[in-house]
């Protein structure tokens, strides 16, 4: 085949190309004439990441696969396939690839070295445009990549803290239940021992006297484990002297009954009356404590899923609206509390009174502060500290994030909100938080900037403050 018939055979498949079959021929003839036919084998790196990126590919056939390490590993990013264009485009800005580019099978590529961009955009003028319109689309197809990925390791965070902590109420539920049927056995032992005894109003009032003063006398913070012991050793002792089943000094230690409650009963009440009279009361303490712990157990809970659902909006529609940051903010902590518990780190959060509403998407900005604080407690040692402030500023809120850490290294600072770039170890970050912060902010409208110094990391976050007629009710 001379070299007539195949520059017009390789017009003919231009032709036939999605993105820029549709261009004149001419233009295509063009394409033709300044580049060359590539064929690449499956498993055959077209581009490895860091290398420098100098000339447009146009995919004739095949498919090409696109990877990304962050971190933890090579990812599947995205795909391109016949039809699509790749490498550099005119007027994009990308220099150096961020990804590696491999044939997943055999691949055919009309590659156009970036040396003949200049003539490209004076000769191909509907060329240009489609290729421009490519780029734009490879742009918000890795963005939307990128914040989905993140998006997928908060909401992994989200889920581990989330549950580790309705772990804990969980399992006090549980272990309360299996208490409470217990003690409702031996309540119920102890009522029908009591039923038989024929105890007169006297007797009656003595018993509901010693009931009361176990659930009415608060018990003076949390004993320790020494505390308990001698306490429970001096019902024991005091059960002895009155010949009674010394058994019941551990269920009455766990009440608040006072021992001169003790003496007015045995006072009033003798012999076996006496001691189904204390293992009912006992009994009914103790079943008063469960229920009373299996209820907060239970509002811990919900205040949680409470927090989740605020954090996430789930149930709002994602337009601009005036959003309360205290909500938010409070919310944010509390689905990161166990995170915060685990390396016994103070979260401070300060807003101030009467703070208007901004004007942004509620959803992404309890993100913002999601990475921000995640960040902050990654930042800080065990027993660190952070803080988060929300205070007015003119016409905006400005919200800090600041935490006690060593600080952001010199090297690295103006480079933290770049896709890709961690601090953190290898398998620990993204490079994306931050990345996927400023976008999320500048999508609110706002502003972000950084101050570090070793002890001392602040984030700075300027939103608007809303403005009357900005519509939706304040989140």
């Amino acid at each position: 085949m001379n070299s007539m018939t195949a520059t017009t055979d390789l017009v003919d498949r231009l032709v036939e190309h999605r993105t820029l079959g549709a261009a004149p021929r001419t233009e295509l003839e063009w394409l033709a004439a300044h580049g060359r036919l590539e064929e690449l084998e499956t498993g055959d790196v077209l581009r490895s990441s860091g290398e420098s990126v100098d000339a447009l590919y146009v995919i004739l056939t095949g498919h090409l696969a696109v990877f990304v390490n962050r971190g933890a590993g090579r990812q599947r990013l995205l795909s391109r396939g016949a039809g699509d264009v790749t490498g550099a485009l005119p007027y994009s800005r990308l220099t150096t690839a961020p990804v590696e580019v491999v044939a997943e099978e055999p691949t055919a590529l009309l590659r156009v070295e970036q040396e003949h961009f200049r003539s490209l955009i004076r000769e191909c003028e509907d060329v240009t445009t489609r290729l421009v319109h490519a780029m734009l689309d490879r742009a918000r197809d890795y963005n939307s990549s990128e914040l989905h990925d993140e998006k997928m390791v908060s909401l992994g965070r989200l889920a581990a803290g989330l549950a580790h902590e309705l772990n804990n109420p969980a399992a006090a539920i549980e272990r309360s239940a299996l208490l409470l049927r217990e003690r409702l056995q031996d309540a119920n032992r102890a009522a029908r021992v009591l039923a038989g005894s024929n105890l007169i109003q006297a007797q009656l009032a003595a018993l509901d006297g010693a009931f009361e003063s176990c659930l009415l006398t608060p018990v003076q913070g949390v004993r320790s484990p020494l505390e308990e012991v001698e306490r429970e050793e001096e019902i024991a002792a005091w059960l002895a002297n009155h010949e009674l089943d010394t058994a019941l000094a551990e269920p009455l230690s766990e009440t608040a009954i006072t021992m001169e409650s003790l003496e007015q009963l045995a006072s009033s009440v003798h012999g076996p009356a006496l001691e189904a009279a204390l293992r009912w009361s006992a009994a009914g303490c103790v079943v008063e404590g469960l229920a009373e712990e299996v209820q907060d157990a239970a509002l811990r809970i919900s205040g949680l899923v409470m927090a989740v659902k605020g954090f996430t909006h789930m149930d709002q529609a994602a337009v601009a609206q005036p959003v309360h940051l205290a909500r938010g903010l409070d919310d944010t902590v509390a689905v990161l509390r166990s995170k915060a518990r685990s390396k016994s780190v103070s979260v401070i959060v300060e807003v101030e009174p009467e703070l208007p509403p901004v004007r942004g998407f509620a959803g992404e900005l309890n993100q913002i502060w999601g990475n921000l604080i995640d960040n902050a407690l990654d930042a800080v040692t065990d027993s660190g500290r952070v803080e988060v402030r929300a205070q007015r500023d003119g016409d905006r809120v400005i919200v800090r994030v600041i935490d006690n850490g060593e600080g952001i290294p010199e090297d690295a600072k103006s480079r933290i909100f770049d896709p890709f770039f961690t601090t953190k170890s290898v398998g620990q970050g993204t490079g994306l938080g931050l990345d996927i912060v400023r976008r999320l902010v500048l999508h609110n409208e706002g502003e972000i900037a950084v101050d570090s110094v070793p002890g001392a990391t602040e984030f700075r976050v300027a939103l608007p403050i809303a403005r009357d007629g900005d519509g939706g009710v304040p989140s």
